[in-house]
């Protein structure tokens, strides 16, 4: 265990600053960024590494969701309703560690996020273009319980929306659990792209409900670790609180950015976790 200096309390405080923006802003939870920093620039044990991640990322939801819910951002029934499998993937991926060849999880992880990173910088590039443009309206369909609806600051608009492929979702989201408890990167990584490619949902609302989302598949597996010893309290302490200062930042870029920005944003950022998961921790 590393000593906290005054230079690594620094460090480890303004680190998770970044990631708390980034997770609350994106909706990921920053654990992508996390796990690989704590392992290669401060030497912690792998294990540690993945529990100390699940922790922030327990804190970058519960101190944007009540916000993001309060203000109608995040859809609710969604969340829920993939919350249950992702809990149930994150506790599996948690249980596993130890027997389950992370690398080859790593390797599929990584080739999953390459397309979807083209095509979030695709759709992310197209929304920029329309926005001095009247956008068409969508065709019509028939309304479920889990379409919604939100106002976004940056259009000054009210914006409607219809969910779709919720069963074929919440199957991806157990896999996007499975990661989170495995390798501690938060399943954000998976479910934004999930909620706005496949189930239609904007940007923003993805962002939001993903917040809402891993922050209950983090808290399943972080007491799977818990339980077993492997959460460094010290480091952990200092980390979160950075991350609690830098989720309420990310909740002010949240609303004032334009979606098609965060889609690229989030194009950019699938990318690197792709190259990064590709070369190892």
């Amino acid at each position: 265990m590393i000593e906290l200096t005054a230079l690594n309390f620094s460090v480890l405080f303004f680190f998770g600053t970044f990631i708390g923006l980034a997770g609350s802003a994106l909706g990921i939870g920053g654990g992508i960024f996390m796990v690989p920093f704590l392992v290669l620039a401060l030497k912690i044990p792998m294990h540690q590494a993945v529990a100390a991640s699940l922790v922030a990322i327990v804190a970058t939801s519960s101190a944007v969701a009540a916000v993001n819910v309060e203000r109608g951002l995040a859809n609710i029934r969604l969340g829920i309703t993939l919350e249950v499998t992702t809990a149930l993937g994150s506790l599996a991926g948690a249980l596993a560690a130890g027997y389950l060849p992370a690398a080859a999880l790593r390797l599929l992880f990584a080739l999953m996020l390459f397309p979807v990173s083209a095509l979030m910088f695709l759709k992310g590039g197209a929304a920029l273009k329309k926005t001095a443009v009247k956008a068409a309206p969508a065709p019509a369909r028939k309304a479920t319980a889990f379409d919604s609806a939100f106002f976004d600051p940056a259009l000054a608009a009210h914006t409607p929306y219809s969910v779709k492929n919720i069963v074929p979702a919440s199957f991806i989201s157990f896999f996007a659990g499975s990661l989170s408890g495995l390798l501690g990167i938060g399943g954000g990584i998976v479910q934004v792209p999930v909620m706005n490619l496949l189930c239609g949902v904007p940007m923003k609302a993805a962002a939001a409900t993903s917040n809402f989302i891993i922050g209950v598949s983090a808290a399943a597996s972080a007491y799977v670790y818990w339980c077993k010893g492997l959460i460094p309290p010290e480091l952990t302490a200092v980390i979160v609180t950075g991350v609690l200062l830098g989720s309420f930042l990310g909740i002010y870029a949240l609303y004032r950015a334009r979606s098609g920005k965060l889609q690229l944003a989030f194009g950019a950022l699938a990318l690197l976790a792709g190259v990064k998961m590709l070369t190892g921790v």
